[in-house]
């Protein structure tokens, strides 16, 4: 047995060293290059998968990118929309409270004028029961006035008051309250002949212009204006004490009372004019 074991392990040997002709030798190259071709395409496959799973991550990251973007927009729109609903909401109870108020002031407005009805009911009642006291369109109060025989005056009834209209373009010059040469003396007269006919009457000097806009920087408006020429006119009955300041009151009405048309110059003209108004009440005893 153990010479057999030696033989096999010398046969080796012995076809390398012996005549030549044949000799044994293991294919390890082939077994090598065989190994390596495997390797080689396993490498490959892994570089090729590395490259896969690269190119999808890189699409992920993208596409992520582009979902942030857009979810950016959407909160940026989101908050401008909810900005906008805000101030829309503050606008409409703004609004509310406004209506609110208008409706409250409205009623208030209301219940004024009701009151104002009824005053003026009682003191046109009280007025006409006062014996001798009252100015009516059918009495003859009138008729004793000389004043429509002065030039540029005119006298008339209206309703329970007695008007003396002055044509302004007599009294003042034009767009101010500066009195005309002679002015005066037109003044003094009516006012003479007032007190002469209604001694303890109310009477109020009413001034008038035209709806022509003023253009001056002591009269910004025809109530400016037309204030400013009443007073004028108080100044003057006050100078002289042709009237009691306590028979006097002062308004200016601007053009809010147009006797006629101011469509032509010539409406114009009678439109500017100053009022002696009579009025059915006593003065307060002094």
């Amino acid at each position: 047995m153990l010479r057999a074991i030696l033989l096999l392990g010398l046969l080796p040997l012995a076809l390398t060293v012996g005549c030549g002709r044949l000799v044994y030798k293991p294919n390890r190259t082939a077994g090598a290059n065989g190994a390596g071709a495997v390797g080689g395409l396993a490498g490959q496959q892994q570089t090729q998968q590395m490259q896969l799973i690269a190119q999808q991550n890189q699409e992920y990251q993208t596409r992520a990118q582009s979902l942030d973007k857009d979810n950016q927009e959407l909160e940026s729109l989101l908050a401008q929309s909810r900005q906008q609903i805000q101030l829309l909401t503050d606008e409409v109870t703004a609004t509310r409270d406004q209506l609110r108020t208008t409706t409250e002031q409205l009623l208030a407005t209301r219940d004024d004028n009701q009151q104002l009805k009824t005053k003026t009911t009682a003191l046109v009642a009280s007025s006409r029961q006062r014996a001798g006291a009252e100015i009516r369109a059918n009495n003859s109060l009138t008729k004793n006035l000389t004043l429509a025989e002065i030039p540029g005056v005119s006298i008339r009834q209206d309703g329970d008051v007695v008007r003396a209209e002055v044509a302004g373009d007599q009294v003042f010059m034009p767009g101010s309250n500066y009195l005309k040469n002679g002015a005066d003396q037109l003044i003094q007269s009516v006012a003479a002949e007032l007190r002469r006919n209604f001694p303890d009457q109310i009477i109020g000097i009413e001034g008038h212009t035209d709806n022509s806009a003023t253009h001056s920087q002591q009269f910004p408006s025809n109530h400016h204006l037309s204030a400013a020429q009443a007073l004028s006119v108080y100044n003057s009955l006050m100078q002289r004490g042709t009237i009691a300041a306590q028979q006097l009151f002062v308004i200016g009405h601007g053009a809010n009372h147009p006797v006629v048309s101011n469509a032509t110059d010539a409406g114009k003209a009678r439109n500017r004019r100053v009022e002696f108004v009579v009025y059915p009440e006593r003065m307060a005893s002094r």
